[in-house]
């Protein structure tokens, strides 16, 4: 949005048009909101440095708008739903150093993988055992397995791997929160 805070009357009248504005706006916006009693309801919560965080929680079946690269930076855990609905499903993920998926395939479910965060590998095939398609990912890395396809993404950085997935049909029940790996393996 451009904002031209002070225009000056017509200096040249040969030019009616000619109004001396500002060629750049370099007036910042705010990168934070204003928490007001119902901030929750939004899914804000005020820190103690005054900056908001995100509540991470399962947003799912309502009108939702959320900074996903926020989002996902700000979650710790294994996986954690944040939005489900009939037909598609948001969830956040965080791999520890060393840490992968682990080997799986959804029959009947398409999933987009984006890196917010870190750096890894991805391992994809029509056979669990002949993993032929590998790429390195990093931040902004976008990543789609169709349907049937086996798959494994592993942290190889020396930071979390930060991502979230897009699983469409939903894979996971409502609120679903695999705090770690284990809690994930246990689950299925």
């Amino acid at each position: 949005m451009y904002y031209a805070p002070y225009t000056y009357p017509y200096q040249y009248p040969q030019n009616p048009y000619y109004a001396n504005l500002p060629m750049y706006d370099y007036v910042r916006q705010p990168d934070y909101w204003t928490v007001h009693d119902d901030a929750n309801r939004f899914g804000f919560v005020q820190t103690p440095n005054g900056r908001n965080q995100i509540a991470i929680k399962d947003y799912g079946r309502m009108p939702f708008v959320i900074n996903i690269n926020e989002a996902t930076k700000q979650n710790n855990t294994y996986r954690t739903a944040l939005w489900t609905g009939n037909h598609l499903q948001v969830t956040l993920m965080s791999l520890k150093v060393g840490e992968d998926i682990g080997l799986e395939m959804h029959p009947y479910v398409d999933q987009f993988l984006r890196i917010e965060q870190g750096q890894g590998i991805v391992q994809m095939g029509k056979r669990k055992d002949n993993l032929n398609f590998v790429r390195n990912i990093y931040d902004d890395s976008a990543i789609m397995i169709p349907a049937g396809t086996w798959h494994n993404v592993t942290n190889t950085g020396n930071i979390p791997l930060k991502i979230y997935s897009i699983y469409a049909p939903p894979q996971h029940p409502f609120g679903t929160v695999h705090v770690t790996k284990a809690d994930a393996l246990a689950v299925e």
